[in-house]
Order: C-alpha cells, then sequence, then structure tokens
C-alpha cells in the first residue's frame, strides 16, 4: 500500500528553499558544513538565533537535542555548535551540516501539513502548533488541494481561533497572510502539486503567525523513494441495466428445498413481479421455483443483464468464469473473502481476476443485491413499492434492508439502492458519480465502512458538490484508523477529523446515525429542488417555554442559529396578537399550541415576523400530549393545525416550514400516523423530536450553502 512504502524526508534547509520558490516566508539563515564554521556563518544574522543539525533521518531533532534557541550571538552559536556535534556523537548521531537562522519574533505558533491517509488519499490538515498540537489536538482537515474558501473555514473551524484574532491587547495575525501560505503549501498551485506524486507529506510546524504576516520556522518534506504507479484512467459504467436489467439469473438456487438464499431470491424476483427474463443456475435441474434453469451463465438463452450469485465463497470464481462474454453485471453475495484474513484475500484477489476475465463488472463480494421499483428489482420480500428521488449505496447488505424499509416507512421515496459489500470492482465514487447524472435521483445517501476506491470517492463527492445533495455515515468513525505518520499532520488525521474534513470540503452532509442519515436524505428529498437562502437562521415556534428551550438547544446542537428578534418587532407582535406578558415572542416564540387554540395562531405569528425578518426555515413543535390531556377530541384540533401550518408553507416559498410532533407515544394507536400522512398531504414534513427536525434543517442547510457556492463559481 502507498502508506506503506519507503520515503525518505528532505534536509530541512532544502525544504525551506523550497518553501521560499512558492512564496511562503522563512527566516533569514545560513549553512555551516560543520561546527566550526558556524559563527562565522552566523556573523551576518541578526541575533537571537535558532541554530539546527542538519542530521540524515532525524526528523524530531528537539527530542534528539539538535536544536538550540534564543543564542544571544554569532559567538553563542559556534559553542553552541561544539557542544551539539559532541551530545550527537554520544547518541551514535553524525550532524552533515548544521542550520543557523534568525529567530522569528513571538506569534502564534501553527501547524499546516500534507500527508497521505488511507482510505480517502491526501489530506490538508491546519492547528495550533508546536507542542500545541500534541498537547490540544486543535485541527481542522479537508482533501487536497484546498481553496481559498476551504482555507478561511478550516482557521475558522479551530477551538483555538479567537488566538489568531485581536486577544487581551495582543493584534490579531494577518490572517491574509496565513491563508496565502496555507495556499502556496496546499493550494491548487502550490508546493504539493509542483512536487507531484512524489510527496508523501509534508508539514510545517510551527509557523509563527502575528500582525507582521506569517514564517515558517520549521519544516519537513517527505518524499517516496520511487514514483508512485499512476491511477488506472477513470471509468464509469452505465448502470441502467443494474437497475432496470432485461434479464436476471440466480446462481445457488437449490433443486430440492426452499430455504436457500438464491431460492428466496426467486421468489422475491417472482412476487415483486419482475417482467423480464428470469433464470435459475444449476447444473441439473431444469426448473427452480417455477422458473427455468440453465448448467451455467454461459448457456442461458440470452445474454443476462445482472447475475445473482449465492454460492460459496469457494466457487464464486468459477461461476463467473463461466459467463465470459455473457453478463454484464454479477453480485457475489458470499461473504468468506477479504472480511476473514488472508485466505479470503486471496479469494478475493481471484474473484476480481474471473471478473475481468469475464468481461463483466463486479458488486461485491459480501453484499445483498440490489433494489429499483421501476425495474422491479430487488434483494428483498415486501419490497417497496413507492418510487422516488433518493438513491442510497450502503457496503452493508443487512443495513441496507434497514434502510429501505424504515426509510419507506418515513415516507422516503427511493429511486434505489445498491449494496457493494467489499467493493473489489465496482465502488462507491464511481455509482455516485453515476448518480450525480442519472436522472431519476435528486438525493444521495451513502453508508460507508472502509471504501477501497476512497481518493475516487472524494472525487466523485466533489463533482457532486452543488449539483446533487449528498448525505454520508460513516461506521467506525469514533475510532482512530490507518497509520500514523512520524508527524503531527498523520497523528492528527483520525477518521472523524477525516470524514468531518471530507464532508465539509466537498458540501456533503455527515449524519451521526441511520435516523439522521433518513432524516436528512427526507429533507432532502422534498426541498433540494427549491431555491432557499443559504443561511443558518431558524425561527422556531411552539407551546411551552421549557419546550422553546430545548428547541433551541437542538438547533445549537446542529450548528443553526436561532436569533432572538429586535424588542421593537417583539413588541409588535405582543401587541397585535394580544399574547401575555408571560410568553417570550423574540424567537423562540412561545405561543399556544393545543386543543384548545385556535390552530390559526401560530402561521399567523410566523407571517407576521417573518414580514420584517427573513429566515430560510421555520421550526414548528406541537406537543401530542397535550392535545389528548386537554380535550376529548386531540386528534381533530391536531389535524387542523397541520393543514393550517401547511397552508402556511405553500405561502413561502423561499421559506421551508417542518412540524414536529413531540411525545407521539402519548396518542392513541394510529393517531401519529394519520397526523404524519395528513402532513405528507399538506407538504409537510413531520418528525417525532426537535434534534431529528434540527439535523434535517441543518441538511437542507449544508445544501443550499453548497447549491450556491457552485452558483457563484459558474
Amino acid at each position: 500500500m502507498l502508506q506503506d512504502a519507503p520515503r525518505r524526508w528532505l534536509p530541512e534547509p532544502e525544504v525551506k528553499q523550497l518553501l521560499a520558490d512558492v512564496g511562503v516566508r522563512v527566516p533569514a539563515g545560513r549553512l555551516a558544513r560543520d561546527a566550526a564554521e558556524v559563527a562565522s556563518a552566523a556573523a551576518a544574522l541578526e541575533a537571537p538565533l535558532v541554530l539546527k543539525a542538519v542530521v540524515p533521518g532525524l526528523v524530531h531533532k528537539s527530542e534528539a537535542g539538535a536544536v538550540r534557541v534564543g543564542l544571544a550571538d554569532a559567538r553563542a552559536a559556534g559553542l553552541a555548535a561544539a557542544q551539539m556535534a559532541e551530545a550527537l556523537a554520544a547518541r551514535g548521531l553524525r550532524a552533515e551540516a548544521f542550520l543557523v537562522e534568525e529567530q522569528a519574533a513571538p506569534g502564534v505558533e501553527v501547524l499546516v501539513g500534507v500527508a497521505e491517509r488511507p482510505p480517502v488519499g491526501r489530506c490538508v490538515v491546519v492547528g495550533l502548533g508546536g507542542v500545541q498540537a500534541e498537547v490540544l489536538a486543535d485541527a481542522s482537515l479537508r482533501p487536497w488541494p484546498v481553496d481559498a474558501e476551504d482555507v478561511l473555514a478550516m482557521w475558522d473551524e479551530l477551538r483555538g481561533s479567537r488566538l489568531l484574532a485581536e486577544f487581551r491587547g495582543r493584534p490579531a495575525v494577518d490572517r491574509s497572510a496565513l491563508v496565502e501560505a496555507t495556499l502556496a503549501i496546499a493550494g491548487e498551485k502550490g508546493l504539493v502539486a509542483k512536487l507531484g506524486a512524489r510527496v508523501a507529506e509534508l508539514e510545517c510546524n510551527p509557523i509563527v503567525a502575528s500582525e507582521r504576516g506569517a514564517v515558517a520556522v520549521d519544516a519537513r518534506l517527505a518524499l517516496y523513494a520511487d514514483e508512485p504507479p499512476a491511477a488506472p484512467p477513470r471509468r464509469i459504467a452505465d448502470f441502467t441495466p443494474l437497475f432496470e436489467p432485461r434479464s436476471i439469473a440466480v446462481v445457488g438456487a437449490s433443486a430440492t428445498g426452499r430455504s436457500g438464499f438464491g431460492n428466496l431470491f426467486l421468489r422475491n424476483y417472482r412476487a415483486y413481479g419482475f417482467a423480464g427474463e428470469l433464470w435459475a443456475i444449476h447444473p441439473s435441474a431444469k426448473e427452480i421455483e417455477g422458473v427455468p434453469a440453465f448448467p451455467s451463465l454461459g448457456e442461458t438463452p440470452e445474454p443476462v443483464d445482472y447475475a445473482l450469485v449465492a454460492v460459496p465463497a469457494e466457487r464464486a470464481a468459477e461461476v463467473l468464469r463461466s459467463a465470459r462474454g455473457r453478463v454484464r453485471f454479477a453480485q457475489v453475495m458470499s461473504g468468506g473473502f477479504g472480511e476473514t484474513g488472508e485466505a479470503g484475500r486471496s479469494l478475493e484477489r481471484e474473484l476480481a481476476s474471473a471478473a475481468q476475465e469475464a468481461g463483466l463488472r463486479l458488486l461485491g463480494p459480501n453484499c445483498m443485491g440490489v433494489w429499483c421499483a421501476r425495474g422491479r428489482q430487488t434483494f428483498l420480500g415486501g419490497a417497496p413499492e413507492r418510487s422516488g428521488g433518493v438513491s442510497v449505496i450502503s457496503q452493508s447488505g443487512s443495513l441496507a434492508g434497514d434502510i429501505l424499509k424504515h426509510g419507506d416507512r418515513m415516507g422516503i421515496g427511493f429511486a434505489s439502492l445498491t449494496t457493494i459489500g467489499n467493493s473489489v470492482d465496482v465502488g462507491a465514487g464511481e455509482l455516485l458519480r453515476w448518480l450525480v447524472d442519472d436522472p431519476h435521483t435528486s438525493a444521495i445517501g451513502l453508508y460507508l465502512e472502509d471504501p477501497r476506491d476512497g481518493a475516487e470517492l472524494v472525487a466523485a463527492l466533489r463533482a457532486a458538490r452543488g449539483r446533487k445533495p449528498v448525505v454520508l455515515l460513516v461506521g467506525g468513525i469514533s475510532r482512530q484508523g490507518g497509520r500514523a505518520a512520524a508527524s503531527h499532520t498523520g497523528a492528527l488525521a483520525g477518521d472523524a477529523l477525516v470524514w468531518r474534513g471530507i464532508a465539509a470540503g466537498t458540501g456533503a452532509v455527515l449524519a451521526s446515525g441511520l435516523e439522521d442519515l433518513l432524516g436528512a436524505l427526507r429533507f432532502l428529498e422534498r426541498h433540494a429542488s427549491r431555491d432557499v437562502p443559504a443561511s443558518p437562521g431558524v425561527l422556531a415556534i411552539g407551546a411551552g417555554g421549557g419546550a422553546n428551550v430545548l428547541a433551541a438547544d437542538a438547533c445549537d446542537r446542529a450548528g443553526l442559529e436561532v436569533t432572538p428578534f429586535a424588542p421593537a418587532l417583539e413588541r409588535e407582535l405582543r401587541e397585535r396578537f394580544r399574547l401575555g406578558a408571560g410568553t417570550s415572542l423574540a424567537n423562540p416564540i412561545e405561543v399556544p399550541v393545543g386543543p384548545l387554540a385556535d390552530p390559526q395562531l401560530a402561521p399567523a405569528v410566523v407571517r407576521a415576523a417573518l414580514g420584517s425578518v427573513a429566515l430560510p426555515d421555520v421550526l414548528l413543535h406541537a406537543n401530542a400530549q397535550s392535545f389528548f390531556s386537554f380535550a376529548d377530541d386531540g386528534e381533530t384540533p391536531l389535524l387542523r393545525l397541520v393543514e393550517a401550518v401547511g397552508a402556511l408553507a405553500r405561502e413561502l416559498p423561499a421559506t421551508r416550514v417542518t412540524l414536529v410532533l413531540r411525545n407521539a407515544a402519548c396518542a392513541p394507536d394510529g393517531v401519529a400516523a394519520r397526523v404524519r400522512a395528513a402532513a405528507d398531504t399538506a407538504g409537510l414534513l413531520c418528525y417525532d423530536s426537535l434534534d431529528a427536525a434540527a439535523s434535517a434543517i441543518a441538511a437542507g442547510k449544508r445544501w443550499s450553502a453548497a447549491h450556491a457556492s457552485r452558483a457563484r463559481q459558474k
């Protein structure tokens, strides 16, 4: 693997010259061949001085005593060099040269680095530098290369970003100089881009940032010993026959029993109404489950668009070889491959080779299948009938069933779902690129665990930015993964930081769990085509002071802004609607929402507020418990409220209105489902909790921002 390839670290003087050549400021310095030359080399420099030994292969110089700072003059530098040479010799090290530099003026120490981060390729990390990098681990990340918009956002994301602003009488650092230095290192025309594929890792730590600019006082660069192989030409298949196959063959059905997966798939296809040619593959049977059977994939009456292979791992490659030139797509359901260890990885390599020999594209192994209602393509029994605009790619087969069935019950209309398992051939990146251009797809969800085509996936996410919304759910994101490189750049780039950075850098939404994924996709399916301003503002409204506090908290957790209204607007609302002095109308707005309240009141207050303050989102919450605690018939007023809020939503083309039915479990059986159905009919999305609604609204805002950014760049 590339991250394990041999590398060599360049001497610091060479690295600093490369940085200076692209416009990054470095300290004035001189190179001395040995300790005896240091004093004369330092004579032309202005004290205080810094002395560094140049020792081949030594990455962390401070730990080896190869750095001295605060030297008063050239004579002190010469004495320090002699002492340093002696101390290094005691460790078995020899300095091939000494670098003496002018010590940078005080400032904020920061870090800028670029490193390979499996499985997603090169990433850019910025953070607090020096020893703070280890102690605080305060960093932000984006996929490489970065642009000015990325860089500004990265520096702002740091917990310590206040240190870059004016702080306790100290002037703010020169932000433009810091951005320029970051771009000179990691931008499209920066040093890493100029040096090309051989760059394994580049770190400037620290860069001292101050009101006078940004100076890279320490830098290290590792190059791969050999030029990495060029990536193969990108290929994107036409996946139409996968989702709308004219012919399907199932391999692995039993002629004597009805309990195997192959038999189940045949029954599911028949029950789902697949209208194309359906065949079973069996060495001796003439018919299985009422479906014609043939000895091999090479002996079907016509070529096969899609073959579903459910045989033991040891037989899968043989099955694919029999399909030479006659199958377009094959999906290997079987497990027992790379996920099991080296023996399984060997079988996986054989399977990939067999697919290539047969001239087919392979999904899996270790995955369940494909679903698409318009093509009557399914791997599930009782599969959803509804079609919509959401397409999903999932590395997990079992979770794919949850996504489809639970999402369908939530009201999501799916366009397609593909499971990819171990992804030895077709990966998430290639599929994502195709779905971005798919006219049936309006929003895309991905569940990932270990994408094999991580760099291609990042490129596809970038291609999707502003064109179609994408929601990512990444399993294992809380674990520190991959190989920590020899620098802070590699050590800081843990899984959570990597995926947060990829999402931020590509405009994707990063979901925290399955409910979050589905809630975001539901929101985006409904609203992605609407032109809504990219603003974090939300108007929250509902009954109960405590509930409104919780609504504001939920919005804050999701990164939304519930900004209080000006006192004049609050007074206007209070007087106009004759609301009591004990209620808050500052945003969140507290108004009666219950079985005894006028269902038109909350919508009317929203209309009045938005007449003075433009906000792209409204979160209106109702408490199901109160509707059934204070009225014999709580359902009728609840449905009237939904109708009134739906009318409000239709009047506001530039505002998304989201309804939350809190405590739905307190309603009688069936009521919550009927309320959600009524909301859907009224054009509203109804969520069960404030946090679910806030997360979905945040997903919509992320999409609005990405869409607006793309429009600006055109």
